[in-house]
């Protein structure tokens, strides 16, 4: 019996909105429609995807980090297709295949500090792991995370998800409670009741680009210890070499966390991964005798296309320095992007490490512009951010994103393999965009009038 993926596509692939519509997320195709996002790529590279016309599209999203190699990286292809081509015994269940132990073992080399790794599907999943590891080794049920912090949207990595708007409707959640990012103090207070089991932070919050101060993490692994509290540090988004260091919370001496959580950029953009680092005693609590031996697992964790695509892509960062590339290019562009300050009043800050950057913008101060913005603010906070990525697109060929919900900066989080052609294109593409948001009239404004009387009647 033969099938043919590529002539099931070629049939039926420009149903693709239809599809989705009809069967899946129908709001998707809807926002797409909207705001002109409705493209049909049909290739990608590197950090471009092509249409059907062959015209090239700069893609500085990297699929929300999954994509931190680039687009069909051809050294994490052809490890996929060698370990299925061996036919292994995958999944047995009652066997210890190679593969997970070895990218274990190499993952632990860049946490020298930790010991064991538990392996998952997704980023959510390996949170998930953490709240239990950290519940059960510490023997306490509460945990902290920060305001606007994102974790994930299954039920356990949601209680400790700090943006209401994804919270909404699906309590009761887990007993968790929101510190302040960067305040030592509200998480002292905290601790002090005894039952908290750990923080969860993100080194770097993708939600608006903002980083704790210097030195907040080690001091809050040290505020932890001193009540039997676990640091947990979330690199879903900011691991593997994203801001210029494997992991982000290496940027800060001394702040090593007792867990840690990776996914995303793990497989290269191919398989879904996830994987949770921690401490042996942390293991050896939760896994204490046979009994418990299957207390915490995944079906398909340690699958094999999953473990090859791990270990390739861990190869292609090293091989190709794509960490020091990181630090080169995001430090060039943010700084590029931070010299546009001055020269436009409604860009307010550039923020971020590495290539994870956030653009903010505000309220502007001469009384023509102020106007338009606040007609935006009244209608619903974010649309302005909205009106600069849809011209990034629709007329220069580059995806970005809004960084969060009603929030009003832009986050740039490209493949680590963009160099300064790539750079040079955003700022030729972003400059144009802001000059025709200056000057007051155009096609910008208008498309915002459109969405703002959309965000009012959909109240």
């Amino acid at each position: 019996m033969s099938f043919d993926i590529a002539a099931l596509l070629a049939e039926r692939g420009g149903e693709r909105y239809d599809l989705h519509a009809r069967h899946l997320n129908h709001q998707l195709p809807r926002m797409l429609h909207t705001l002109g996002f409705d493209k049909t790529y049909v290739r990608a590279e590197g950090a471009y995807f092509y249409d059907e016309e062959g015209r090239d599209y700069l893609d500085l999203l990297a699929g929300f980090g999954v994509m931190g190699l680039g687009r069909n990286h051809p050294v994490v292809r052809k490890a996929l297709h060698d370990v299925l081509d061996l036919d292994l015994a995958d999944l047995t269940r009652f066997d210890c295949q190679p593969l997970p132990g070895l990218l274990a073992e190499k993952l632990l080399t860049y946490a020298p500090h930790l010991d064991r790794v538990f392996f998952s599907n997704s980023g959510t999943e390996a949170v998930e792991t953490a709240l239990k590891f950290a519940r059960y080794a510490t023997g306490k049920p509460r945990v902290l995370y920060c305001d606007q912090a994102f974790h994930g949207l299954t039920t356990g990595s949601l209680s400790v998800n700090g943006v209401d708007a994804f919270r909404d409707g699906f309590a009761p959640l887990l007993p968790d409670t929101a510190v302040p990012l960067g305040d030592l103090d509200a998480l002292e207070r905290e601790l002090r009741a005894g039952d908290v089991a750990a923080l969860v932070v993100e080194p770097i919050q993708g939600k608006g680009v903002h980083a704790p101060p210097p030195g907040y993490l080690r001091a809050a692994r040290e505020l932890l210890h001193k009540r039997g509290g676990l640091l947990v540090a979330d690199e879903v988004q900011t691991g593997m070499g994203r801001t210029g260091d494997f992991f982000a919370y290496q940027h800060e001496e001394g702040a090593e966390p007792d867990l840690v959580c990776l996914a995303k950029a793990l497989s290269g953009g191919y398989v879904p991964i996830g994987a949770t680092l921690g401490r042996g005693w942390i293991f050896k609590k939760v896994y204490s005798s046979m009994d418990r031996v299957l207390v915490h697992s995944a079906s398909f964790g340690t699958n094999a296309p999953a473990m090859a695509a791990g270990l390739a892509t861990l190869h292609v960062l090293a091989d190709q320095r794509l960490a020091e590339n990181a630090r080169h290019t995001g430090d060039l562009l943010r700084g590029k992007l931070a010299g546009l300050v001055d020269q436009y009043e409604l860009l307010h800050d550039v923020r971020g490490r590495g290539l994870m950057i956030g653009i903010e913008f505000g309220k502007p101060a001469s009384l023509k512009l102020r106007g338009r913005w606040t007609l935006l603010q009244a209608a619903r906070k974010g649309l302005f951010a909205q009106l600069i990525v849809v011209p990034l697109l629709q007329r220069h060929r580059i995806l970005t994103q809004v960084s969060g919900d009603r929030q009003e900066v832009i986050k740039l989080l490209p493949p680590l393999v963009i160099g300064e052609t790539e750079v040079q294109r955003f700022l030729d593409a972003f400059t144009a965009v802001m000059d025709e948001a200056h000057a007051g009239g155009g096609l910008i404004w208008e498309f915002g009038r459109t969405l703002a009387k959309q965000a009012v009647s959909g109240r």
